[in-house]
């Protein structure tokens, strides 16, 4: 039988992969959300790690997507971008009742960034 910790993992890497919530997964609360789905294109998560304990979930989330637009500065280079988003989830009876994520930029930046 699996734990409760196992089901919630589950059903956030479920979530998560599944692409009608993408639209859910370019939502933060940090300011620059919106520029991010406007400068990058063909964006796609995937699940890097999990972590359950109880109802709580924390994923780490790797997003791959083209460089298409201007990001903080930064003029579009056409690069395949690879950033982390970290996301918590609240599951109470396999339901994901509550989420809120943030992206990492020190990951992203670098990438994009004139030499």
């Amino acid at each position: 039988m699996k734990t409760t910790e196992q089901k919630n993992a589950e059903a956030v890497t479920a979530f998560i992969e599944d692409g009608k919530n993408r639209c859910l997964l370019e939502r933060t609360d940090q300011f620059f959300a919106a520029q991010i789905t406007e400068a990058f294109t063909d964006r796609q998560f995937a699940v890097d790690d999990i972590l359950a304990q109880g109802e709580k979930v924390i994923a780490r989330i790797f997003m791959t997507a083209v460089h298409e637009g201007h990001f903080a500065g930064n003029a579009p280079t056409g690069k395949v971008v690879k950033a982390t988003q970290f996301r918590e989830f609240r599951v109470m009876e396999g339901n994901i009742v509550e989420h809120r994520g943030w992206f990492d930029t020190a990951t992203l930046l670098p990438q994009i960034q004139a030499n």
